[in-house]
């Protein structure tokens, strides 16, 4: 899932990769539209799996931070509305799902922009967010003899 969803600049929402093409990506919107569209190589796609949000430690890959933000808001539409909210609230509501944010680089609009990902991801119906990083972190904390 990680690698298919895209982002596409200068378009809002969030899209599915669905077929490689010659010189583009055919994409669909993952609203109520499904609308399939190309993305050419001139777009700045970035994949969801490349997206990290900043902390005052390491940055946090944003499935962490969704996967977070599904715990607190127990699988539904996040509680709070990212366009009437006002900065304070934002930061509020952000401060609970990654309470260690980088408050000086993390803006409002990068708050908003999470919410509305988030939710168009819960309303697409796509919730396992670490569904690739639980196979290596398993392994990895397996005990070891020593």
């Amino acid at each position: 899932m990680q690698q298919t969803i895209l982002a596409i600049s200068g378009k809002p929402g969030l899209y599915r990769l669905i077929s490689r093409g010659n010189n583009n990506l055919i994409v669909e919107a993952l609203d109520e539209t499904h609308k399939r569209m190309p993305a050419f190589a001139t777009d700045r796609i970035t994949s969801l799996a490349d997206v990290a949000m900043f902390t005052e430690t390491d940055d946090v890959p944003l499935m962490d931070v969704l996967e977070n933000m599904k715990n607190l808001e127990g699988g539904k539409i996040a509680s709070i509305n990212e366009k009437k909210a006002s900065g304070k609230e934002l930061r509020d509501y952000f401060t609970k799902v990654l309470p260690e944010w980088d408050q000086d680089r993390v803006q409002n609009s990068h708050i908003k922009k999470l919410i509305s990902w988030y939710n168009i991801l819960i309303k697409a119906g796509i919730t396992d967010f670490k569904e690739a990083e639980e196979n290596t972190s398993s392994e990895e904390e397996a005990p070891t003899a020593e």
